[in-house]
């Protein structure tokens, strides 16, 4: 299997941020291309007038693009804004569902060529792709969170784009410690969990710092936590299939540990309500905000709560959270050494202990202030939408 195929599966089997792949020194060379000539070889370059899909009866301020809109949440988001009355581009590696109402772009986010038809004619960009974070590949990350998205902040200048809206993370925050009621004043964290979290600090800065109302172009960042919700090819599959190999029978701690998990209709909300709040006139610009249920929830206690709902048994057994913490640290260290030889890649990582076994749980107040967030679907009816949505995957009693 070529390299270059590799990377495509990779990318697809992540289904809440399908993303356009990346070229390497050849788009960056594009990326610092002329500024002063760019939109013209762009329209030269696609060999006739800017495609567009979006309603000319339909104010700009209501025409839009999402980037990634194919995957788990961007379907999510299509969904939202069309029902609310915006015209929708989707920018994607593919294709993956079909709506008369939105047009379609396929290509590659690194690529101007490819990315600049479907930024122009529109107002506001929302940019929710990114690789899966469990996964372990450096490279991958910092060519598509960090100079994918110095591709995208530079197509949007080109193409007139007024607002570019991103789907950072809470994680850039969380070192492995525990954060509890964690604000956005609180630095970035100086030892990331992963390459993905390192690379989303990167991201979230380059767009954050992109903020420019003199030129007329707005920024800001949403940071959810824990996105769950119908059509999750992540959380519910990955657990569900744990539990059906036996291996969901231990919790890490005392199953007392706060976790914000995010319903993903309030992260759609979320976005959105950035989009239409975000003006020269607001405190918004250049700014991050979190966005979760509000609700924070014993991870464990969510976890058991899903299980249940799809007749498998609850985590019973508790392991100590120094003693799980440990355990993933000595094999992680076992994993560099023999690496030379052999390469691995354990699921019983440090990082995902971390993730199971501490409190981190964020404040949305700023949100709630500055743009009047309010959650629109509470836990228990979450979990209660999820769980129906994927009753193929119940167990038979």
């Amino acid at each position: 299997m070529s390299d270059r195929k590799d990377k495509m599966e990779l990318i697809e089997s992540f289904g809440e941020h399908p993303m356009p792949w990346h070229h390497g020194d050849e788009q960056r060379q594009t990326l610092i291309a002329d500024r002063a000539t760019f939109g013209a070889k762009m329209e030269q370059a696609a060999g006739e007038p800017t495609r567009t899909c979006l309603t000319e009866d339909i104010p700009k301020a209501k025409r839009c693009t999402v980037i990634g809109g194919c995957g788990f949440l961007g379907q999510h988001m299509v969904e939202q804004l069309l029902a609310r009355g915006y015209a929708v581009n989707v920018f994607d590696i593919r294709q993956g569902f079909d709506n008369p109402r939105v047009q379609f772009f396929l290509g590659d986010l690194c690529s101007q060529q490819d990315l600049y038809p479907a930024l122009k004619g529109v107002s506001t960009v929302f940019h929710c792709a990114s690789p899966p974070p469990f996964n372990n590949n450096k490279e991958l990350f910092y060519r598509v969170n960090y100079i994918g998205t110095k591709n995208v902040i530079e197509t949007c200048k080109e193409a007139g784009v007024q607002k570019l809206i991103l789907t950072s993370s809470a994680s850039v925050i969380f070192e492995g410690v525990d954060i509890k009621n964690g604000t956005e004043d609180l630095p970035y964290a100086t030892k990331p969990i992963d390459y993905y979290t390192e690379t989303k600090i990167l991201q979230e800065r380059a767009v954050l710092g992109a903020h420019d109302p003199e030129k007329n172009f707005l920024t800001t960042a949403i940071r959810p936590h824990g996105i769950f919700g119908p059509r999750d090819p992540q959380l519910v599959p990955i657990l569900i299939e744990a539990a059906k190999k036996g291996k969901m029978k231990f919790m890490i701690g005392n199953g007392k540990n706060l976790v914000d998990f995010t319903f993903v209709e309030n992260v759609v909300h979320g976005h959105i309500l950035a989009a239409e709040h975000l003006s020269q006139d607001t405190a918004l610009g250049g700014k991050a905000f979190h966005i979760t249920n509000d609700e924070p929830i014993p991870f464990w206690t969510f976890l058991s709560r899903i299980l249940t709902g799809l007749n498998y048994e609850a985590p019973k057994y508790h392991i100590p959270y120094w003693l799980a913490y440990y355990l993933a640290l000595l094999v992680s260290l076992l994993v560099m050494v023999i690496s030379p030889v052999i390469q691995l890649q354990p699921t019983f990582t440090p990082m995902r202990v971390a993730l199971a076994g501490t409190f981190h749980y964020y404040s949305c107040e700023k949100a709630k202030k500055l743009m009047g967030y309010r959650p629109l679907v509470t836990m228990d009816d979450a979990v209660d939408k999820t769980v129906r949505s994927f009753q193929h995957l119940r167990k038979v009693m």
